[in-house]
């Protein structure tokens, strides 16, 4: 492995104090790369907190995170089941449990079975808008997998799935009101979304392409090319341009854009930072994301809970 490239699976954290028959199932749900359910958790976040909660509680931000935690995972099962054989041919992914045999595709199937259950006790509890819409997002997260050797845009697809919170988090908070402009502004912080999920994975497939040039899978990184840096700063840009129409929507004064700031400095940072040949520095780029999230809660905070 060269010096430039981190390992996909690590066993730290908690992940180190499990039983070792346990751990490979932990790596396969990627429990020791926690970034990832953040990443799934703070736009569900966002839409709860944009919302203002009128027909919701606290307790919703938990029940979202248990419901990150379980999908998040469930998801990078399936993403592994499909792509074992490409992940064997790539130094960065071969030693994850399916792709280096240490879980038999049974025994994932099985595992994942188990994720989903708990991500199901998570929709029963929703009320019913919230249900449909996440119920929309099902096929394009079966199809997500295969969308890498079909399209140069793989991202787009995961920013469908992994920005739908955004709507399924305003939903669940918001499920009584039906103002036009309330709705539109939800529909805006989704639509933003999809453009930073589609920014920070470019940055996240940044570790991966040269093996995916010989193994022939396509990113958004690949197409981009040199222009990579500008093109992730396009996509950032979009998704600022588009939260502040949604915050507008709800509360058209100036001073609610000011709540952007924080985070456009970060996301600034991020493009600025970025250096494309060195996988170490796309990977805690990408990771950033965490603090990110964390200031566009804050944000939709100010704006939303105290309308």
């Amino acid at each position: 492995m060269t010096a430039d490239t981190v390992a996909d699976t690590e066993y730290r954290g908690m992940v180190r104090l499990l039983p070792a028959r346990a751990r490979p199932y932990a790596l396969l749900a990627r429990f020791d790369r926690p970034i990832g359910w953040w990443l799934l958790f703070w736009p569900c976040a966002w839409g709860l907190a944009l919302s203002g909660m009128p027909g919701a509680d606290y307790r919703e931000f938990a029940w979202f995170l248990a419901g990150a935690i379980a999908m998040r995972g469930a998801g990078c099962v399936y993403n592994d089941v499909v792509d074992r054989k490409l992940d064997a041919q790539v130094e960065r992914t071969r030693n994850r449990p399916l792709a280096s045999g240490a879980v038999s595709v049974r025994a994932a199937c099985i595992w994942m079975a188990v994720l989903l259950g708990v991500g199901l006790a998570v929709w029963v509890h929703l009320p019913i808008r919230p249900k449909l819409f996440a119920l929309m997002t099902l096929p394009v997260i079966a199809l997500y997998p295969f969308m890498k050797r079909i399209t140069w845009w793989p991202q787009a697809f995961l920013g469908l799935v992994f920005g739908s919170g955004a709507v399924v988090g305003f939903a669940a908070g918001d499920w009584k009101v039906y103002y036009p402009e309330r709705v539109d502004s939800m529909w805006l912080l989704y639509a933003g979304t999809i453009l930073w999920v589609i920014g920070y994975d470019t940055i996240y497939a940044l570790q991966d392409v040269e093996d995916d040039a010989l193994v022939g899978v396509r990113s958004s990184a690949r197409r981009l090319g040199r222009a990579v840096r500008p093109g992730v700063g396009a996509f950032y840009a979009g998704a600022l341009g588009l939260w502040a129409a949604s915050f507008w929507l709800l509360r058209p004064d100036p001073l609610v854009l000011a709540a952007l700031v924080p985070v456009a400095g970060h996301l600034g940072w991020q493009v600025a930072t970025l250096a494309p040949a060195d996988g170490a520095n796309a990977l805690a780029r990408f990771r950033a994301n965490r603090l990110a999230g964390l200031l566009m809660f804050a944000a939709c905070i100010v704006v939303g809970m105290t309308l």
